[in-house]
């Protein structure tokens, strides 16, 4: 059955589309999942981006200055999902990620500590770690023992879900312990304030890294921008077979056709204009808000239960100050865990040597505030201020007070707030031929770039079981 694609200013109408022809909506890690995983089965694939750069909301941005990701990413070996797509679309995962042991390391004489898994058979590592851990008392490291050995003893499940600070009151551990572990640990993860955030999700993620065996606890920086590490190798082998990529075209309309097509608006410069273009089945791979008001104006059909879930999620910012220095200025190790204190103006989480990732940024500092709202708000020259201070004080190294320029990125939307007891829409959107994915449908993960993975690869699923 062929279909076929009008461009409306002209009212012309030309040959496209097959039965087996599907689109995606949203050029973000989520979507070039579910395009990855169509285009190997056979599917031909459309993938639609408002923005002209893949990756949404893990992306590569150009600046006055040079090219930098509108965030410093972690990745962990557990990410299998992220880490076989990658493999899939011909990324050479050596070249592209730094691969660390497991490890929460401050700067020597801040006060913090210094833990490093070494890379030894699971639990081992974790065991001979806690044995040599510097900065901890004993009650410190007695206290982490007994968190693992419970958390391992109950399965990593909770009867209910509660807020990470509960919990971890409830495992008596140590303020010393939540102060340089598990509140980083939480915010790194869920990018939510542990008094806010869903306990059995950062319990989800512990059991997977730190309760699995030893390489899925290793932290993985990547090497290449955030757009190049997976979403533009996605987008490659989707039109080497057959697909294709269609940036700047913005989708402002969904239409069910008799419950067996789906009709498509699109405008934008990539387009010519105003198009629209019929396709046997949908996946809606935007932000959640994006995806609530498509699928609101959807003509004679009932999503009010899946958009009332979509537009419930609180947003979460994350904002990443780049600081560039003398290409020959340094740090002793790759990342740095820091001791911040937003009532004294010390902001910075974690501080990246990109010089060591990637010899084209030598010189360049990545430091990260997750759960950023109250950064955010400051100014930015007064922000940068701030975290060059904080740096210079840490690594008592006067020259890093004084960058040669600097760049501050807020993702005001990176992520939602990943609360107890959240409600996540499915991926089965409960209409024919339309999955939708997304880092905040329902799984055990929360809004990281392995949950978009997988919610991708589900939706796919989805489309690939239903006859389309």
């Amino acid at each position: 059955m062929a279909e076929q694609v009008q461009d409306k200013r002209a009212g012309k109408c030309e040959p496209g589309l097959t039965s087996r022809s599907v689109a995606v909506i949203g050029g973000g890690w989520a979507g070039c999942a579910a395009a990855v995983e169509l285009a190997r089965a056979g599917y031909k694939v459309t993938l639609f981006e408002a923005a002209r750069t893949l990756g949404g909301r893990a992306r590569r941005i150009e600046t006055d200055q040079r090219h930098l990701d509108n965030g410093q990413h972690i990745l962990l070996g557990a990410y299998s999902a992220t880490l076989r797509l990658m493999k899939l679309a011909g990324v050479d995962r050596d070249q592209a990620l730094l691969s660390l042991p497991l490890q929460m390391r401050y700067p020597p004489g801040t006060g913090g500590m210094d833990f490093l898994a070494p890379r030894l058979p699971a639990p081992l590592h974790l065991a001979l770690a806690l044995l040599r851990a510097q900065g901890l008392e004993r009650a410190d490291k007695l206290s982490l023992a007994r968190f693992s050995t419970t958390a391992r003893w109950m399965g990593w499940r909770l009867h209910t879900d509660c807020t990470v600070s509960e919990l971890l009151e409830r495992f008596d551990q140590t303020p010393r312990l939540i102060q340089l572990m598990w509140r980083p640990l939480c915010l790194a993860a869920l990018n939510t304030p542990p008094e806010r955030a869903s306990a059995q999700i950062f319990l989800n993620v512990l059991r997977d890294s730190l309760g699995a065996k030893r390489s899925a606890s290793d932290m993985l920086l990547p090497r290449a921008d955030l757009s190049a590490l997976l979403p533009e190798a996605a987008g490659a082998l989707v039109e080497a077979h057959g697909g294709s990529i269609r940036t700047g075209a913005k989708v402002r309309a969904l239409r069910s056709i008799e419950g067996r097509l789906w009709q498509l608006d699109i405008s934008g410069a990539a387009v010519g204009g105003n198009w629209s273009t019929y396709f046997s089945g949908v996946v809606l791979a935007t932000g959640a808000s994006q995806a609530a008001a498509l699928l609101h104006e959807i003509p004679d059909c009932d999503t009010s239960t899946v958009c009332s879930q979509l537009i419930a999620f609180e947003s979460e910012a994350i904002t990443t100050c780049y600081l560039q220095y003398d290409t020959a200025t340094r740090l002793d190790l790759p990342f740095f865990a820091l001791l911040d204190d937003p009532d004294n103006h010390q902001w910075g989480q974690f501080v990246f040597d990109r010089g060591q990732l990637d010899a084209g940024q030598a010189g360049l500092l990545a430091v990260v505030i997750s759960a950023s709202g109250s950064a955010a708000a400051q100014s930015q020259d007064l922000l940068a201020e701030a975290v060059a201070v904080q740096l210079a004080v840490a690594f008592q190294r006067p020259e890093l007070g004084r960058p040669q320029w600097f760049k501050v990125i807020t993702e005001k939307r990176a992520t939602y707030a990943c609360t107890p007891g959240l409600l996540r829409p499915s991926n089965d959107s409960g209409l024919p031929g339309l999955a939708i994915a997304g880092d905040y449908t329902a799984g055990d993960y929360p809004a990281t770039l392995e949950s978009a993975v997988r919610s991708g690869v589900a939706a796919a699923a989805l489309l690939k079981g239903a006859t389309i």
